[in-house]
């Protein structure tokens, strides 16, 4: 083993432990600490051999050279400084440190409620923490070019596959399994264009959940941000890579969910793992006129003060690290405001924001916010900067408002099938800015959306209390599961109909794993810490109709414009044609006028959409949805010259095949259903 270490060759502006042929450097930011020390062990990652203390100082930096280490070694940290929580202070001597720049852990983090322990105590807490791993990843993964996300399946790697038995027990629940040929045939089947992986980082479980003998399924709650969760990557970043090569070769993009607003410590309370013990004060917000006092504005205890320079710097190396090892295309951010806070509040020149603006690297790839967090001024939908595109919860609730039956809803619906210009004309952007969802992962699944109007969340033991009550959901007429074919029918209407929807907006579409096939979590709208049967996707259930609606929905707007154009609808003509790009019309076929907008009992709307074609034709395409209780008869609109009306969808019957239709003839769109026509030429 290394017996000494030298500032000589140090290098502070390399962070983490870089391998070099003959040693290995390592530099840490701390302002505040006294000493930071590296501590070595054996082979097994057992035994504590051997501790230096970093000899290099430069400005907010230690940093050393340890010649003779190699590629392999397992190490953490300690730090000496005053434990003086009045003051933000909180190091602890007896506690090891996970490295932040830790690109890979021997063994995943456990929680233990030692970890919390007071340093009075002295109670040293190596044996509950995972060693880093110095490791010199290859830097040479190739993301694909930018293009806006489409249509995008937010997936949780554990529960994708750990129920499937056409996976072997090896690879359930990990990373890998999603290479499995059968995983990406299917993906590439129902079109998805763009996969968003839910947190790979490594994570530890909340103490109340370990009390409750749960753990958390989800995985946001990190620690370190560059190194992967053995549980999910036993391979680490180079097992990542294989998966995230196997679906660009199949031309799917592939996001990862990043927490960069709180860690796994927790509040005041909480274990010493990482950034805690190396400087509370430096790495968390804290309340300006009481730094004994975190700021909690994500919920979880703890909130990164990403305005600091060498906070923003941590979150830019890692999603550096990941672009660079593992070709992944970009990311989406959880409560991304924190990004953009400051103690002030939030603003769109941040540090991280300008950096990532900035960086040759991240510059071009796609960066997707969660907009919002718990705080004062926390929602920021529509307010962030370029590059960064957004999730949209007002697209979720003004869909489910208006097929729960909710009356007046048929302008907000208007606003969001037409590219949202309410939140994001603005800057040169384009309905692209926005991702589209009526169901992610926080919340009600699809299916238990049309089956559930209250939350049951009693088994994650907190009495029903967490999890949103405001869910916009309705549940057929019986809550919960039931044997009735009428509503077992209706339930899976309204799911077409809501997938429809989804589908002929504006936007990038998105979807969670599984909601193609009809997942239920029971009505638990927040699956969190039910890493079981409650999330794990039950492949042997399948819808198979369902998948093959979902299929046909994504072949209807890849193949047409109107349904996919990346331009915000207006009602104004297309260059060189007279049709304008949308009319919004009533049953009768007339347009829309301002006592029918007013109308609250309005249940019904048709979208006549207009787009150039691939061939620089316009193409049009009517949709018409119908949120009501009774059939509505429609008078359609003549074709252009040469070509005829085809009724391409029908979502209260799926599989139906694609039939002319005669414009005198007029339509019945049936209840509760969402009906597409497109344009052919009269001799298709």
């Amino acid at each position: 083993m290394a017996t000494s270490i030298t500032a000589e060759r140090g290098r502070p502006d390399a962070l983490g432990a870089t391998v070099e042929a003959d040693g290995v450097h390592v530099a840490v930011v701390s302002e505040n600490a006294d000493a930071i020390e590296l501590c070595l062990f054996d082979e097994a990652g057992t035994m504590e051999t051997e501790r230096l203390e970093l000899p290099g100082h430069d400005g907010l930096t230690r940093f050393g050279f340890v010649p003779g280490l190699a590629e392999g070694a397992r190490y953490g940290l300690r730090a000496r400084g005053p434990f003086d929580p009045k003051n933000g202070h909180r190091f602890d001597h007896s506690k090891l440190l996970v490295d932040p720049y830790a690109v890979r852990l021997d063994r995943p983090f456990l929680y233990e409620p030692s970890l919390t322990a007071p340093p009075e105590r002295e109670l040293d807490s190596a044996a509950f923490l995972p060693r880093a791993i110095v490791t010199a990843p290859a830097r040479d993964a190739e993301p694909l070019p930018f293009a806006p996300p489409g249509f995008t399946y937010e997936l949780l790697v554990r529960a994708f596959s750990q129920a499937d038995p056409d996976v072997s027990a090896e690879l359930r629940g990990t990373i890998s399994a999603l290479a499995e040929p059968h995983y990406i045939d299917h993906l590439q089947r129902i079109g998805i264009d763009t996969i968003e992986l839910m947190p790979l980082a490594a994570w530890i479980d909340e103490g109340h959940l370990t009390a409750r003998n749960l753990t958390n399924a989800w995985g946001y709650n990190p620690i370190t941000h560059m190194a992967p969760d053995p549980r999910l990557c036993p391979g680490g970043l180079a097992e990542i890579r294989r998966t995230v090569d196997a679906l660009h070769a199949r031309g799917m993009r592939v996001l990862l969910d990043v927490v960069f607003n709180h860690s796994g410590e927790g509040d005041d309370e909480g274990p010493t793992i990482s950034y805690r013990g190396l400087d509370n004060r430096l790495y968390y917000a804290h309340e300006e006129e009481r730094p004994d006092v975190l700021v909690n504005v994500t919920g979880t205890g703890n909130t990164f003060a990403a305005w600091k320079e060498p906070v923003a710097r941590l979150f830019v190396d890692a999603a550096r690290t990941w672009v660079e090892t593992t070709g992944i295309d970009g990311f989406r951010y959880d409560l991304a405001t924190v990004l953009g806070r400051f103690p002030d509040g939030f603003r769109d020149d941040a540090p991280y924001f300008s950096m990532i603006a900035e960086d040759p690297v991240l510059k071009d790839r796609i960066h997707l916010a969660e907009p919002w967090d718990i705080g004062m001024g926390g929602y920021q939908v529509g307010r962030f900067p370029k590059p960064f595109l957004e999730w949209q919860d007002r697209f979720r609730d003004d869909v489910r408002k208006f097929w729960r039956g909710e009356d007046g809803r048929v302008p907000g619906l208007a606003t969001r099938l037409a590219g949202s210009a309410d939140l994001y004309d603005r800057d040169g952007r384009k309905p692209s800015a926005s991702v589209n969802f009526v169901a992610a992962h926080d919340g009600f699944s699809l299916a238990d959306l049309v089956m559930h109007e209250h939350k049951h969340n009693e088994a994650n033991g907190e009495g029903n209390r967490d999890g949103s009550n405001d869910n916009h959901s309705w549940n057929n007429g019986v809550e919960g599961p039931t044997d009735d074919p009428a509503i077992i029918a209706a339930r899976g209407r309204d799911m077409r109909a809501l997938l429809a929807t989804l589908m002929v907006a504006r936007g990038n579409p998105m979807i969670v794993a599984g909601d193609e096939f009809g997942r239920s979590q029971g009505g638990n709208n927040n699956g969190y810490a039910q890493d079981n049967e409650v999330t794990w996707l039950d492949w042997a259930r399948a819808d198979e109709a369902l998948i093959a609606f979902t299929a046909d929905l994504a072949a209807l707007r890849r193949d047409h414009p109107a349904l996919s154009a990346d331009a915000f609808l207006t009602g104004s003509r297309l260059d060189d044609t007279a049709l304008p790009d949308v009319v919004w019309r009533r049953e009768d076929g007339a347009a829309m006028e301002n006592g029918d907008w007013q109308d609250p009992g309005r249940r019904f709307l048709g979208m006549d959409l207009a787009a150039k074609g691939a061939d620089g034709a316009p193409e049009r395409a009517l949709v018409y949805l119908n949120a009501g209780r009774d059939d509505a008869g429609v008078a359609l609109p003549a074709p252009q010259p040469g070509r005829r009306w085809t009724l391409r969808l029908q979502s209260d019957w799926p599989g139906l095949e694609p039939r002319p239709l005669d414009p005198s003839a007029g339509l019945v769109v049936k209840a509760r259903s969402v009906f597409v026509l497109v344009e052919r030429t009269e001799t298709d």
